[in-house]
């Protein structure tokens, strides 16, 4: 049975954590960065928080203890709806887009999508553009695990939130037994690899509001940028390979890397041990090398040291999700596109920022694919499927595979719909793979922007963005007639 009351009380939680962000942004642009915006920031927050205060109230006699998975199902996906349309007001009133814009900015920009709307990024004001590249970062780990971590009530629920909100299938794993305590490392871990990053940028060239920015966007494999140019505003190489490495962190399981700070530098053979992010680091390089080595082939860069920096920066773009750019890749042989889509649906690992299928879905899939061929000549062996050295249960096979035909089929149904809206075959096909792995470039019409897209089509769009970023399921229960009965 859902219990309205709670989901509704809690609900209050984001509004005014959405309203305190605008509100403190609101701050530096008046005093710090003089820009001129901060009333377009002070007045939604103001009626956010208020908001919050009254909803708090109308329903505080409800039992947040007793949240069921049900009610974390419906308030996980109810959260990236509302935030979206919140975060998407200041967007409005500063650029003057109209409403529907707005919000697939805000949504792109919490769901670490990096699709954008926006043009002439060099010229608007700067707590605006900090404001976005902060919303790619806050939205990284999850604005529902910041909700669990401040509600030390939902000691019952909690678990049942995380659940409803961290991507992959296994997510039985704790770090503490506490929920709030678990939530708590997760966001230690972020924020410690986030200055980690801003300093490395720094070092490297940027200024600091720069390092800032793009380490919030980088951590959170965002993808958002201050600059026009994305990344190669700075051109340097330098950058892109710290890029790389902050990119391929925030695309691990943080549970690895909380394991990993906790043992020290010891621990670092974790994450060789680990299957899944040892499979995922194998990957990353050998499509590297292959992209470099077919760049260098067809003459695109005058040494081969310079194609496979582009190859290996724009392999990690997009198999973290990220959507940083570099190249023109407009100018890179066709195949090229193909090959970076590819990347894209792969994905990185589960418990991350990064979009995608997911690593550790992939190297399933392929088990039960090669299990399948090696049935063809022995029918009756048994063999076992295992991760880890672990044999990996039915339901968990079940459900991968349940993922990646759903995967295939909404990515199917969502280019046609893009098509209906006006878009040829490629670019609505890659529109819908920008936002449903979470990733932000596309190509074709959608190349540079995606002004080009319908009023329609963005409202599609940022469905696709929702459902890739809880990973189909959360949303699609809710349509299930059952989900509502008692």
């Amino acid at each position: 049975m859902i219990n309205f009351k709670n989901t509704l009380r809690l609900l209050g939680m984001p509004i005014l954590w959405m309203g305190v962000v605008q509100f403190v942004f609101g701050l530096l642009s008046l005093f710090i960065f003089r820009d001129g915006v901060s009333t377009d920031f002070f007045y939604p927050s103001l009626l956010m928080m208020i908001s919050s205060l009254v909803i708090s109230w109308l329903f505080r006699q409800s039992k947040l203890n007793q949240v069921t998975f049900r009610d974390a199902l419906l308030f996980s996906t109810l959260t990236w709806i509302l935030v979206g349309l919140l975060g998407g007001i200041p967007i409005e009133l500063v650029t003057g887009v109209n409403f529907t814009d707005a919000t697939f900015e805000s949504i792109s920009a919490l769901s670490t999508a990096g699709a954008t709307i926006l043009s002439g990024l060099d010229n608007m004001p700067a707590s605006f553009l900090l404001y976005r590249q902060f919303l790619q970062w806050m939205g990284g780990l999850g604005v529902v695990i910041f909700v669990v971590a401040v509600l030390p009530m939902l000691n019952v629920g909690g678990m049942r939130l995380l659940k409803a909100e961290t991507p992959g299938p296994i997510k039985d794993e704790k770090l503490s037994p506490r929920i709030s305590k678990t939530a708590h490392y997760l966001w230690g871990v972020y924020v410690v690899i986030t200055i980690a990053c801003a300093l490395a940028y720094y070092v490297a060239g940027m200024s600091a509001y720069d390092a800032i920015a793009h380490s919030f966007s980088t951590v959170s494999t965002g993808g958002f940028s201050t600059h026009d140019a994305s990344m190669w505003h700075f051109q340097s190489h330098l950058i892109l390979m710290i890029s790389n490495v902050f990119m391929l962190l925030g695309a691990i399981n943080f549970g690895l890397h909380f394991r990993i700070f906790r043992i020290g530098w010891r621990g670092l053979k974790l994450y060789i041990d680990d299957e899944e992010s040892r499979v995922f680091l194998i990957v990353v390089a050998c499509l590297s090398l292959v992209l470099g080595f077919y760049l260098y082939g067809e003459a695109r860069y005058e040494s081969l040291w310079m194609s496979l920096s582009f190859a290996a920066f724009h392999v990690v773009s997009f198999i973290t999700s990220t959507g940083f750019g570099a190249a023109d890749l407009s100018s890179w042989p066709a195949a090229t596109a193909l090959f970076l889509v590819f990347c894209a649906y792969l994905g990185g690992c589960s418990g991350s920022t990064a979009g995608g299928n997911k690593i550790i879905r992939d190297i399933v899939t392929f088990k039960i694919i090669r299990r399948q061929l090696h049935q063809l000549v022995h029918p009756s062996a048994i063999i076992p499927i295992r991760y880890q050295d672990k044999v990996v249960s039915n339901d968990v096979t079940q459900a991968v595979m349940a993922f990646m035909s759903l995967a295939a089929l909404t990515t199917g149904v969502f280019t046609l719909l893009m098509m209906m809206t006006g878009l040829d075959f490629w670019s609505a096909f890659t529109a819908v793979v920008a936002c449903i792995n979470v990733l932000g470039p596309g190509f074709g019409e959608v190349g540079s922007n995606f002004q080009p897209v319908t009023d329609t089509g963005i409202w599609i769009l940022n469905i696709a963005m929702i459902l890739g970023r809880l990973e189909y399921f959360t949303v699609l229960a809710l349509f299930m007639p059952h989900f509502w009965r008692w």
